[in-house]
């Protein structure tokens, strides 16, 4: 896919993910499973990383992940500065398919700045072009920083998710 410029003004461009990003790519992930109480060691094993992120890379894989870049020409180079990962799952109840965003992270520098909404956009335009019927995704309820942009941008959801680990 090609790259999007989103936010020309701010300097960020949103992308696929490439195999040459993951040393930059890794410390969104690790800063995101650190906000979800994932930090120690034992909570995210490596093979779990290592596993994800090879799964970017494979065309049977539904998964997808897209960055925030920043910079560029004269400015020192490019930073990621977030990252977004989204899959399509089939529903019992709609022809079509839905893209569920699984994660998204900014690095704290990046919030309020419009990444978190231009990384959402592109799944909604990625979505849309692969004929999904609806982008959800779901946050902790005391998320207030990014529920203040998901409630601009997102309609909450009447659902309450159960789970059970096996």
């Amino acid at each position: 896919m090609s790259e999007i410029v989103h936010a020309t003004v701010t300097g960020i461009v949103i992308r696929d993910v490439r195999r040459e990003d993951l040393a930059a790519w890794r410390p969104l992930w690790d800063g995101y499973n650190a906000f979800y109480g994932r930090a120690e060691a034992t909570a995210l094993p490596e093979a779990i990383t290592q596993s994800t992120w090879s799964r970017f890379f494979d065309a049977y894989e539904p998964i997808h992940a897209l960055v925030a870049e920043r910079g560029g020409p004269g400015t020192g180079g490019r930073t990621l500065v977030g990252l977004a990962h989204y899959l399509f799952h089939r529903s019992t109840i709609a022809p079509l398919t839905n893209c569920y965003l699984q994660d998204l992270f900014t690095t704290e520098e990046a919030r309020g700045r419009g990444v978190g909404r231009a990384l959402i956009e592109e799944v909604y335009r990625r979505g849309e072009n692969a004929g999904a019927s609806r982008v959800y995704w779901q946050t902790q309820e005391g998320n207030a920083t990014a529920r203040r942009l998901y409630d601009r941008i997102g309609e909450k959801s009447e659902f309450i998710v159960y789970r059970k680990n096996l």
